[in-house]
This record gives C-alpha cells, sequence and structure tokens, in this order.
C-alpha cells in the first residue's frame, strides 16, 4: 500500500490534534476541598499499561497481568521496580565479540559488526529481562550521546561498551556515570577529547574544547541557570543568566589533556605518541578501557572551573601542578555538585519516560530526590528512576497541571517495540535481523530513529522542541514531533501496513528465515466479528477497549467489514480483516500517544 499525500495529510493531522489534547490547556486548577481518604484501588489494566509504557519498552498483555497481581496502587509499582532493579544487565558487547571472526579474514570490514550490536539491542529491549535498566539506559543514550554515524563506526567494540555501561549505570550514581562517560574511549573519540594535547608556547596547539563544551551544555548542567524546579533564572536585566562562559569552556579543556587510549600490554614502555595509534579492534580490546592519562601530555596550569554558591573550589579555581587524575576528579565534582545538575537530568529523564510537559512541581520533587535520596546521596540515580515513575503526576494523568498537559507523543521507535512486544515478534530462525528488515540496516530510514545512530551529539530531537502553531504559541514543548516530519510519517506508517498485511505468522513459511514476523491468532480466530476484532486489537495495542476513541472504532469497523467473509476463501478474508484492524489502531493518534 502507497499511502497517498491525503492519508498522510490525515495522519500528520490527527497527531497533531491529539497531541494539542495533551499539551494544551491552563496552567492548573483551583484548589478543592480536602477529600476523604479510601483505601488504594487496585492496578487495572488500563493503569498498568501506562505504567508500563512509562517504564518498558512497550506494554504486553502479560506484563500487565503480572503488574496487577503485585499488589493495589499503593504497592504493586514500587514491588515492581524493586523486581527490575534486581535483575542483571542484558549487554550488547558479548555479541559482538562472538561475531567477530578469528582468525580474521582479509579486507574483512569491521564496521559490519555494528549490525551485530544493533540486533542485540532489539532482542534485549524485545526479549530482555531487565526492561526498566534498558528504558533508562535509552534515555541516558539520548542525553550523553555517542553515534556509529561518523568516527565511532569502525569502533563497533567500543560502541557496544559505551551502551553497556550506561546501562550499568542506570540506578547507579549520576557522579560515576558521569566519570564512566568521560573517561570512555567511545566518547573520547565521539567528542574528540582522546588524544587532547597540553598547549605548546609559540604554536596554535591548544587543548580541544569540544568534549567540555558538550559535557556542560548537554550532559549536566545546561546553558542556563536553572531553579530547583526547573525554571529558568535571570540576571539584573530580565535575562536567563549563563551557566558557563568560555573561561570555563577553556578551564575543563585543560583538565581534559594528557588522556587517550589505556596502553596495551604488549608496550609497556607506550607513550602517550605510540598509545594515540593503538585502535584496539580485537587486541587488549582498548577500545572497552577507561582512557589512561599520560602526565606528560597533561595541561598544569591553573583551570578555571564553574564558581558557584557551595562549590568546594575557591573561585572554582584548580590549582597549578596537581596531579592530572586529581584535576579530572576535582573538575567532575565541580560539575556534579552544580545546583543546575538535578533540575536539569530531572526534567530531561520526566521528558523521556513519562511527559513532556511536566509541572514545575514534579521536576521539583524529583530533583530534590537527585539532590538528597533520603540518606544524604547525591545523585542515586535509582531514587531518581523511583521518583519519577511513582509520582503522583506519573501515575494520574488528572493531577499536577491537569490532564491537558499530561503525557506524551511516543519516540517513533518506542511507537515500533511496543507493536512487536505486544504481538511477539520473531523469525524462523530466531534471530531478529536488522539488516533484513529495514531499509539500509537500521531503523532509522523508517522511524528516523535507531540504537546508536543519532545524527549529531544534540540527539535525534531537542528536550526544547515546540512545533510552531498552538504548542509553542502556548508555551509547551513537543520534542518528539521533531521526528513527526511528512516523509517519516509516511515511511513508518508504509512500514506498520507492511507489518501487518504480509509479514504474520500465516505468511511466515514465505519469508526469508531472518524475516521478523508478528503473530496474530488470537485476532484471526475472531475475526469473524468486527466488534469482537477491533476490541481484541485494542486490548492488546492500547489497555482496552474503552482506551479507543469514538471515531477511531467506527472508522476501523467500517474497514474491516469492507472485507465481507464468503462461505469460500475465509482464510483470505479473515486474515485481511485482522489486518485492517490492527493497522487502523497500530497507526492511530491514540496509540501514537503515551498518555
Amino acid at each position: 500500500m502507497v499511502v497517498t499525500k491525503a492519508l498522510r495529510t490525515k495522519v500528520m493531522a490527527g497527531l497533531l490534534a491529539s497531541l494539542m489534547v495533551a499539551c494544551g490547556g491552563g496552567s492548573g486548577s483551583p484548589s478543592t476541598p480536602p477529600q476523604a481518604v479510601t483505601p488504594p484501588a487496585p492496578v487495572g489494566k488500563a493503569e498498568a499499561f501506562r505504567f508500563l509504557n512509562q517504564s518498558t519498552f512497550g506494554a504486553t498483555e502479560a506484563e500487565a497481568t503480572r503488574l496487577m497481581g503485585l499488589g493495589d496502587s499503593s504497592n504493586a509499582y514500587s514491588r515492581w521496580i524493586d523486581a527490575e532493579i534486581s535483575k542483571p544487565v542484558s549487554l550488547l558487547r558479548p555479541a559482538v565479540e562472538v561475531a567477530y571472526p578469528n582468525p580474521v579474514p582479509t579486507g574483512f570490514n569491521v564496521a559490519t559488526l555494528n549490525t551485530i550490536r544493533q540486533e542485540q539491542w532489539f532482542a534485549n529491549v524485545l526479549r530482555g529481562e531487565d526492561q526498566l535498566r534498558q528504558r533508562v539506559a535509552f534515555a541516558l543514550s539520548q542525553i550523553m550521546v555517542v553515534s556509529q554515524i561518523g568516527a565511532l563506526n569502525n569502533l563497533p567494540f567500543a560502541h557496544a561498551d559505551y551502551h553497556d555501561m550506561l546501562a550499568r549505570n542506570a540506578f547507579g550514581n549520576f557522579r560515576t556515570l558521569l566519570e564512566d562517560v568521560t573517561l570512555h574511549p567511545a566518547m573520547g573519540i565521539y567528542l574528540s577529547m582522546l588524544g587532547n594535547r597540553r598547549a605548546v608556547a609559540n604554536t596554535n596547539l591548544r587543548p580541544d574544547e569540544n568534549y567540555a563544551r558538550e559535557m556542560m551544555q548537554l550532559f549536566s548542567i545546561g546553558l542556563v541557570q536553572l531553579n530547583i524546579d526547573g525554571s529558568v533564572k535571570t540576571d539584573a536585566t530580565g535575562q536567563p543568566a549563563p551557566t558557563y562562559d568560555q573561561a570555563i569552556i577553556e578551564g575543563f579543556a585543560r583538565v581534559f589533556t594528557g588522556w587517550t587510549w589505556a596502553c596495551p600490554s604488549t608496550l609497556p614502555n607506550c607513550t602517550f605518541t605510540t598509545a594515540r595509534v593503538q585502535l584496539g579492534f580485537a587486541a587488549n580490546y582498548n577500545q572497552v578501557k577507561p582512557m589512561q592519562l599520560y602526565a606528560d601530555q597533561h595541561e598544569a596550569g591553573t583551570k578555571q572551573l564553574l564558581n558557584y554558591t557551595g562549590a568546594a573550589l575557591p573561585g572554582g579555581l584548580v590549582p597549578a601542578n596537581q596531579a592530572g587524575a586529581k584535576d579530572l576528579a576535582d573538575a567532575l565534582d565541580n560539575v556534579f555538585n552544580h545546583p543546575n545538575v538535578g533540575p536539569f537530568i530531572a526534567k530531561q529523564l520526566i521528558q523521556k519516560l513519562v511527559t513532556s510537559n511536566p509541572s514545575r512541581a514534579y521536576v521539583q520533587r524529583v530533583a530534590e530526590r537527585f539532590n538528597n535520596d533520603g540518606t544524604g546521596r547525591r545523585g542515586n540515580l535509582e531514587a531518581v528512576v523511583r521518583a519519577i515513575l511513582l509520582d503522583t503526576e506519573a501515575r494520574n494523568a488528572a493531577s499536577g497541571s491537569g490532564a491537558a498537559t499530561a503525557g506524551k507523543l511516543k519516540e517513533p521507535l518506542l511507537r515500533l517495540t511496543q507493536f512487536w512486544r505486544a504481538y511477539g515478534v520473531t523469525s524462523a530462525s530466531g534471530k531478529l535481523g536488522v539488516a533484513r528488515n529495514f531499509s539500509g540496516g537500521t531503523p532509522s530510514a523508517q522511524f528516523g530513529q535507531g540504537q546508536g545512530l543519532s545524527p549529531s551529539v544534540f540527539n535525534f530531537f531537542s528536550p526544547s522542541y515546540a512545533p510552531p502553531g498552538e504548542i509553542a504559541d502556548g508555551g509547551f514543548v513537543s520534542p518528539e514531533m521533531q521526528l513527526a516530519t511528512e516523509i517519516l510519517a509516511a515511511s513508518s506508517t508504509n512500514y506498520l501496513y507492511t507489518q501487518a498485511f504480509t509479514r504474520t505468522q500465516a505468511q511466515a513459511a514465505n519469508l526469508n528465515a531472518d524475516d521478523m514476523y508478528i503473530t496474530t491468532t488470537d485476532e484471526l480466530a475472531i475475526a469473524v466479528d468486527s466488534e469482537a476484532l477491533i476490541n481484541r486489537v485494542a486490548e492488546r495495542l492500547l489497555g482496552g477497549a474503552g482506551q479507543m476513541s469514538a471515531a477511531l472504532k467506527t472508522e476501523a469497523k467500517a474497514q474491516i467489514e469492507r472485507t465481507t467473509v464468503p462461505a469460500t476463501n475465509q482464510t483470505t478474508a479473515l486474515a485481511t480483516r485482522t489486518a485492517d484492524a490492527i493497522y487502523f489502531v497500530v497507526t492511530s493518534p491514540e496509540y501514537a500517544l503515551q498518555r
């Protein structure tokens, strides 16, 4: 099916109209008298789906049933989180290692291992047990970005291990995460800290400022000073107060000198110069070892860092002639303890997991948990994730600033993973063959996203993006709408059409062994009844027939009933009806929105 311009326009209009319901409206409601305390309610299927779409790669009926069995609304969610945190980490790097040939054939293209990395990522997020950890790691990967596009294309071990590092740190401490990100070779290559050298007098050689700038702007404090609730502080002229200036960028750049590849054990007398050329595709796995300091290339002078109330360094100044490791520790502590970090990171994680437009009170509650997890610890990401998911605004769409601003547009890749999880996607080989299932071997062409495929360090979309018109005019944002272009709306819709109509268990015998197909047996069994069929699809994708609008149900039933079920050739007719029902729901605004 080719999506016509009229249908593309209808899809885009539906998404925008529904998003306006999610993002529009006032900033609050009048206070109400205190209500009588009522016992906690059971967790219903719709509530379970809402929680699981915030905390996993897509709600499934089986997981919703398990969640509902953990207790009522006062304890089921926290018990589910407890179990998730205890699960072992699903990794990418082991699969890449296994796929690396030994011996290496002549002409082997190491970049082909990136396909293995992506396939393993899909395996982890579709079938892995540690759903919450992987979802948080995915969110972190869009804040502390590295990408296969560019210098990392030929460093598949580094790229896979970088994601594993994020997953290992998902419930750890932000200070540890920041150091692991800073010293990881993948980041060192991507933002050119690896091989960064001290200045040389009377030459143009100066420390590279790339990582210093992005570490502050994107990974930790942002461009402007924030209040604890995420609102912007202004200076005496009413303008946003900046967090740093060029002198501070240069100071951090000087800190980040002298670091490069960890010296291979086969080169005991390795120098900075020889280490810079050690790409370590396999031997010693230099790609996954934290970068090593070479003192002779570290800047010895003073370094101006962030100066703020409570900063440990007087004036934010690192003394001259410290050891490079001490400089690094002081610099990362200086960033970590800046008052912006809590609200800056809290708001972005809320946006990635729960809602595009959290209230200031929501941001403040999570930021305060970042600042102090209740035991005096700062930066405890486990406590932050709990605070985000258990907050009243996450669990009750009508709380906070009201239902009008609740929720978000789902990221395109998450729409796909939820669909595949709901319908148990698999293949004859059992593999999730990315190269066979997407144009160009990655989901980017169809969905605008793919694991580790951001077009730049600024991610697939900006957290502050607001589409022109009513959303922007209302002072709201919808970051994922930056990917809602006409071409991506058409390509993703066509992809889902192909999946629903031609890649199901009924066609499995005619597919390639690695082609991924969905299982629609339950729907086929009731497809003669259009009402039962559309309700069944809604149960599987929306968490209940009650989550479907009357307009969608009417249109879907009308389409289903255009295919009659004759006495002969019933198999084809039932398959068409089933595909129509699935296609209408999976491409609907109701499905695209996470409320």
